[in-house]
């Protein structure tokens, strides 16, 4: 599901200097949510992740049929920091 979110998006996406990192459906309070992971070789704030939105929710539009029968499609990016644990 991934590699065939990224080809549609990651062209699209790369000006805003984010990619797509990882797409997945999963359940949360009985709802099932398209999750989109964007990461960037930068800390994405919350700016950049409203323009990724604006451009990644109509090409999703488009292709309905990637989504299913979801009930949100959620756009965020992966969390950025450091791991004491490794």
């Amino acid at each position: 599901m991934k590699e065939q979110v990224a080809s549609l998006l990651d062209e699209k996406i790369k000006e805003l200097g984010v990619y797509v990192e990882d797409a997945f459906i999963s359940t949360e309070e009985g709802k099932k949510i398209f999750n989109i992971i964007l990461d960037s070789k930068e800390v994405i704030d919350l700016n950049k992740i409203t323009e990724a939105s604006r451009i990644i929710n109509p090409i999703m539009d488009i292709h309905k049929e990637i989504l299913g029968d979801i009930d949100e499609l959620d756009i965020y990016s992966k969390e950025k920091g450091e791991n004491n644990n490794e």
